[in-house]
Formats: C-alpha cells, sequence, structure tokens
C-alpha cells in the first residue's frame, strides 16, 4: 500500500507538474516575441548615427559629423557611405534588396531619391519638397509638400498617387511592406498626431493606448513600429504593433527611442542616452531562458510519463 501511495502521490504530481509546465510553457512562449537583444550602431568617428531602414542583414540611414550629414549602409560588419552627388545633406530611409531611398538637400530644397547600387535617380512627387522614407519591390512611399499642406504618396516606377487620410491636416507616408503603407497624420478633430495603416482601400488609425500623440515608421508583414508620447514634449517611447496589442520596447540606458524600421523580426531605430548622445540599436528576438528551462522540464516529463 505505501509503494502504491507513493506511486500515485508521485504519478499525481508529475501530471501537475507536466500540466503547470505546459501552462507556463505556453505563457514564457507568448512573451518571446517581446524580448530583444540590442546591438548598438554607431557609424565609426560620427557625432551621432540614426538608423531608419532594415531588409534583411543590411541596414540604411544617416549620420552626422558636426554640421555634415551623410547617409550609410551597413551590412553587419561594414559601413558605406551614401552621398547624392553635388547634395549638401544626404539621407537614406529605405532600403529593399540593393535599391536605397531617401532624401537630399540641394542648397535650396529637399528631394527624394532612389540609389540602385550605381546611380541616384532624383524624385519628385510635389511642387515644393519630396522625402522618399519606404520602399517594396518597386513600390516607394514618402511624401511631398505644396501650397496646401503636406501629403503622402505611392510611386511605382512611373506615377504618383496621392495618399491622404480624410480628415486629416497633413498626410505623411513613411513604410511599405506590400500593399500595406503606414505613417501618421494630424487629426484635426482631436488635435493630435495619430499613426495610419493604408491597405490600398481604406486607413485605419493606430493610437498606442494612452498616448497624446503615435507616429507609425516601419511595416513588415503584419507588424508595426513607431514610437509615442505620453504626454507632449515628454520622452519618446517606441512600440511594435501586431496588429491587436501594441508592446513597448525598451532599450537599456535609453531615455529617447524611436523605432523607425522592421524586417521580419528585427527592429531597427535609434536613441538618445543619459548624457545627450545619439546611437542606433538593431533589436533581434531572445527567447526569455525560462521558457528553454520549461521545455526541458517538459520533455523529460513527458518521457517519465511514457516510462
Amino acid at each position: 500500500m505505501r509503494v502504491k501511495t507513493k506511486f500515485a502521490i508521485a504519478h499525481h504530481s508529475l501530471r501537475c507538474a507536466v500540466f503547470v509546465g505546459a501552462l507556463l510553457l505556453l505563457t514564457a512562449t507568448t512573451k518571446v516575441r517581446a524580448q530583444y537583444n540590442y546591438t548598438t550602431l554607431s557609424v565609426p568617428g560620427a557625432d551621432g548615427t540614426i538608423a531608419v531602414g532594415i531588409d534583411g542583414n543590411n541596414i540604411v540611414g544617416y549620420y552626422y559629423i558636426g554640421n555634415n550629414v551623410y547617409g550609410f549602409q551597413y551590412n553587419g560588419s561594414s559601413y558605406t557611405t551614401l552621398s547624392v552627388p553635388g547634395s549638401v545633406y544626404t539621407y537614406a530611409d529605405g532600403i529593399s534588396g540593393n535599391d536605397i531611398v531617401g532624401e537630399y538637400y540641394n542648397g535650396s530644397s529637399n528631394q527624394g531619391f532612389l540609389y540602385d547600387g550605381n546611380s541616384y535617380t532624383t524624385l519628385i512627387a510635389g511642387t515644393e519638397e519630396t522625402s522618399a522614407q519606404g520602399i517594396s519591390g518597386t513600390n516607394i512611399v514618402g511624401f511631398y509638400a505644396d501650397t496646401s499642406g503636406t501629403h503622402g504618396f505611392l510611386y511605382n516606377g512611373s506615377s504618383y498617387t496621392t495618399l491622404n487620410v480624410p480628415g486629416g491636416g497633413g498626410t505623411e507616408a513613411w513604410g511599405i511592406s506590400g500593399n500595406k503603407i503606414v505613417g501618421d497624420y494630424y487629426n484635426d478633430g482631436l488635435n493630435n498626431f495619430q499613426g495610419f495603416l493604408y491597405d490600398g482601400s481604406g486607413y485605419t488609425s493606430l493610437n498606442v493606448p494612452g498616448a497624446a500623440d503615435t507616429y507609425a515608421r516601419g511595416i513588415s508583414g503584419n507588424d508595426i513600429v513607431g514610437f509615442y508620447y505620453i504626454t507632449f514634449g515628454g520622452a519618446l517611447q517606441s512600440f511594435l504593433y501586431d496588429g491587436s496589442s501594441y508592446t513597448t520596447l525598451d532599450v537599456p540606458g535609453a531615455e529617447d527611442i524611436e523605432a523607425t524600421g522592421i524586417s521580419g523580426n528585427d527592429i531597427v531605430g535609434w536613441y538618445d542616452d543619459s548624457n545627450g548622445d545619439t546611437y542606433s540599436f538593431l533589436a533581434t528576438p531572445a527567447p526569455e531562458p525560462s521558457a528553454m528551462a520549461l521545455l526541458a522540464i517538459g520533455a523529460a516529463a513527458l518521457l517519465l510519463r511514457r516510462r
């Protein structure tokens, strides 16, 4: 009887452990996506580095040395400077394959550009200034200014389509993935900035709960990144939105954080530290240690249960 009792107790405990372990493992697994390892990115010799776009292992952005601003491409091991010939400043903002888009200042106005690895092509969507921000395949998004205000645009390689959120006081498109476009606009009714998702037929507003302003910057599949203010003029906080919930991104030691681009599960952006210095970051998913431990426990428990 004592042997049977011990066996029964042990068997019951094992079943409970398997059940609890499974629940804990499920809980840990659902949180894996919110855990990241952060790698600092800094162009050697730069006073500040701003990462903006990412595609696979390639990251683009811009850096400044004194009053000079240059674009850059980082392939995971080295930095390549990008500078539109004859420009005063060059900003690289988006990348897709070998193609990079951004904007440059020619001494009188800002104009967009497309760089294919060999040559630069100027992009002019409006009558005054154009900024190219995102690219997916042959489609490019950004925004332009004219006498009526600021408007987003979609360029398919041959023609421009204007993007304006209904009821918005100004629309800026920043990121594109397939036929989905994200950006932000000024909501005249609520007197604040809100992000938006455009699927080709309609606009959906994006608002971090409790935020005063929300800005969407990058998209990959269904995942969107950007930043928000809780109070106007307060610290910048970044978010990842998966289509149903918002997750805050916290770079260790950072005060202001702006997530700007996403490719798959990898996220790039920039932050200021407590000294006011500006750096960029690459965030890559990192499973919680407890998840791996629970997985091992669960596997061992299942083997014991079979025996």
